[in-house]
């Protein structure tokens, strides 16, 4: 039975990435019924919503999205609701997305690439799972004020133990599939909010005798990724910590081109996309590495299409391109030969 996919690529690099997944995806699955849809920054320019509610209805029919980028730096300073950001705050609050995945891996021949010593992160493969839909960045009230004639302002950071809960339990099962080690991350000598995390964390430990469970707090776990990346498996954390330490364990790898992320719900819907950005400075000049698009595709396939077998096929496709040389601009040596967007996915596509 043909599935559909909801395609938005979105603004900057988006659209050259997201062709480029598009094209390996329905390589190897040709029966994907795939429609794009307008959202971000272009459909602002048309006058529309970030979100159109007729890219909602397709949302809504959909098995998954396939999503690219949003953001433009002539919408910063805007109200939130009025910026291209705003698509991708809906459709993760909307869908009720609680699960962001990032996994973080070094492929083999690139830890040149890296910012650390190629030792700290040759064989690099880590998973961080965020909790996407709850603490500070949704709490309430949010808001300024004038108080006693001074201006101020407040964040409020709430989580329930169900919303701790089910993150863990996403968690430990990617850690049971996986090495068996789970960092679960907090700030418990200082907040109310991680004490609870980690009570309901060692709460649920027990269910998952096979799985080593380790605490870190926050600044202690920003140290040790980068001092010793390599002992890490799956970290699991809050959503602005989740914010923080996926983005500094992305740099690891040299490039966050490189870099898929799946943000998923309990029934297995959910948006994928290349943890890059819209990168406006290099749209349209061809030179997007689209491995991380193309990955988030394979992502897609794996979980909320139930298809290993193609995933699979396309990340060893990525793995043979690299392991024959072929590079994007950023992971190269000035002046060293550089492969364009275009002509990666076909090194991509020649590999399936």
């Amino acid at each position: 039975m043909s599935q559909r996919v909801a395609v938005l690529p979105g603004d900057g690099i988006g659209p050259e990435v997201t062709h480029a997944a598009l094209r390996v995806l329905q390589t190897v699955r040709p029966d994907l019924v795939c429609e794009v849809g307008t959202v971000g920054g272009a459909a602002l320019a048309r006058g529309e919503s970030a979100l159109p509610d007729h890219v909602r209805t397709l949302c809504d029919a959909s098995a998954a999205i396939l999503f690219g980028a949003v953001g433009l730096p002539e919408y910063d300073g805007k109200p939130l609701a009025e910026r291209p950001e705003y698509a991708l705050f809906l459709l993760r609050r909307d869908y009720e997305l609680f699960a962001n995945i990032r996994p973080v891996r070094v492929f083999s021949g690139l830890e040149d690439a890296s910012s650390l010593k190629a030792e700290l992160v040759r064989g690099l493969d880590l998973v961080v799972v965020r909790e996407l839909t709850g603490g500070i960045y949704f709490g309430q009230p949010k808001e300024q004020r004038i108080i006693d004639g001074v201006e101020a302002a407040v964040d409020t950071m709430i989580y329930h133990a169900p919303e701790v809960e089910r993150i863990a339990r996403v968690a430990f099962d990617l850690a049971r599939a996986r090495r068996k080690r789970l960092t679960s991350v907090d700030k418990q000598n200082i907040l109310e909010t991680s004490r609870l995390w980690r009570r309901v964390v060692d709460r649920i430990a027990p269910e998952y005798p096979d799985v080593q469970l380790d605490h870190l707090l926050v600044d202690n776990a920003a140290m040790q990724l980068v001092r010793r990346p390599g002992d890490f498996d799956v970290i699991v954390t809050e959503n602005m910590f989740g914010d923080i330490l996926s983005d500094e364990a992305a740099i690891l790898t040299g490039s966050v081109g490189t870099l898929p992320s799946a943000s998923i719900r309990a029934d297995g819907f959910g948006l994928y996309e290349p943890v890059s950005g819209s990168a406006p400075d290099i749209a349209g000049k061809g030179i997007a590495n689209p491995t991380a698009a193309i990955l988030s595709a394979a992502m897609l396939l794996r979980m909320s299409l139930h298809d290993d077998e193609h995933a699979a096929q396309i990340e060893r496709a990525v793995d043979a391109a690299y392991a024959h040389g072929a590079r994007t601009s950023e992971l190269v040596h000035p002046g060293m030969p550089s492969l364009s967007t275009q002509a990666f996915t076909e090194a991509v596509l020649a590999a399936l």
